[in-house]
């Protein structure tokens, strides 16, 4: 037989090798979803979908499967979801024996408890749904990374922007719930780090129908705060925000959970290929990316991009990747996004929006940083009191 066919032989006995080889590499995740209550608002205009998140990893499992695709590695989705007084660690520890892989759809404090299960000791958990700073501060875990942006993300992002724009005396009305509450102290604590003040408060304790009492009540219920630039709202289960704007005592803009509001993300996001990502996601689910779609997606697609970046499935060697400078994940939001490796946190620029049109997007220009300006959002090393990752 001649040389040259012999070598061809035996390259193509390689490539098949090498082929089987790759097709054996496969990830599955699951996504679990913990069902919650919630309380009732004054308006039903913006019903929250039943699939919320898990449309976002529906699409980051398909772009996964595109890249994989020439690289025989292939991805499994698997779906869970506990309805309210259901058995939320059971569904867990089984979601665990099937995959190490967990994107998880709930609050904080069943975050905590999923993550400290013996099972999830050497697993890589994604929250996408709780904002608490808290998950990354003091109550970090080595095994939980975050793609939904903190509430202390949000609100630097807006302080930062309101400075910029010299609004510098803010009041602030706070809704009775817990996210109220929890956003409204990111909102305090993020206007003293960037040199802004909170000229006045108030909490909202109306149980009148705003629908047809706000141009009354509004004005009325504003009217003692003192002189003010901008006038924050946290508001963060929309119930009574909508109702603000126009009908203050003073002419003055909104933000916070209304006006202008910090987000992760918005349908009117349409730069640096994001409108491409907003047709895909409408085509396959038929409505409008929300922020906690696109922190699934994020979620699936940071494990897509490791397994990619290091031929591997296994989650020692994936979380190293995740947390080391060699992670990039593009987010169609102008600027690689990567991960703190202090707190589990991704790193990504925080669009500030009205229902129309981005308005700016943070890191606002002139915010510096010594490591990179994504780094002025949320908690930075320094201040974090995440002790799980040293």
């Amino acid at each position: 037989m001649p040389k040259r066919l012999i070598k061809a032989a035996l390259f193509l006995c390689v490539g098949l090798l090498a082929g089987a080889a790759r097709a054996d590499l496969f990830l599955t995740i699951t996504f679990l979803h913990q069902e919650v209550p919630l309380p009732p608002v004054l308006s039903n205009l913006d019903p929250i979908p039943d699939t919320l998140g898990e449309d976002g990893a529906r699409l980051g499992l398909g772009d996964n499967r595109t890249t994989g695709a020439f690289l025989g590695h292939n991805y499994a989705l698997q779906t869970a979801s506990v309805p309210p007084g259901g058995d939320l660690i059971a569904a867990a520890k089984s979601a665990l024996t099937a995959s190490p892989y967990l994107v998880l759809n709930a609050p904080a404090a069943d975050v905590l408890r999923i993550t400290d299960l013996p099972e999830a000791a050497s697993a890589l958990i994604f929250n996408v749904a709780a904002p608490d700073t808290r998950l990354r501060d003091a109550d970090c875990r080595t095994n939980l990374f975050h793609t939904l942006p903190s509430e202390a993300m949000r609100a630097d992002a807006l302080m930062q922007a309101l400075q910029r724009k010299r609004f510098v005396r803010l009041a602030l009305i706070t809704g009775p719930h817990a996210p109220d509450k929890a956003f409204a102290h990111a909102l305090r604590r993020s206007a003293v780090k960037f040199g802004l003040k909170i000229v006045g408060e108030k909490e909202w304790d109306f149980d009148a129908d705003m629908r047809r009492n706000a141009s009354q009540e509004v004005p009325l219920f504003t009217q003692d705060f003192k002189d003010h630039d901008v006038l924050l709202v946290a508001d963060e289960i929309h119930d009574f925000g909508r109702y603000i704007a126009y009908n203050t005592w003073l002419p003055r803009p909104v933000a916070g959970s209304e006006g202008l509001v910090p987000v992760a993300w918005s349908r009117v996001v349409e730069q640096w290929g994001a409108a491409q990502l907003q047709s895909r996601f409408k085509e396959l689910t038929g409505r409008d990316m929300r922020p906690r779609d696109y922190a699934a997606w994020a979620a699936v697609r940071a494990l897509g991009e490791a397994v990619t970046r290091t031929e591997s499935n296994d989650p020692t060697r994936l979380r190293a990747f995740i947390l080391s400078d060699q992670f990039e994940l593009a987010g169609f939001k102008g600027r690689p996004q990567s991960f703190r490796p202090w707190n589990g946190q991704m790193r990504q620029p925080i669009p500030l929006v009205t229902d129309r049109a981005v308005v700016i997007q943070a890191p606002v220009e002139g915010f510096l940083h010594q490591r990179t300006e994504l780094d002025t959002l949320g908690l930075d090393e320094p201040e974090s009191r995440c002790e799980a990752f040293q």
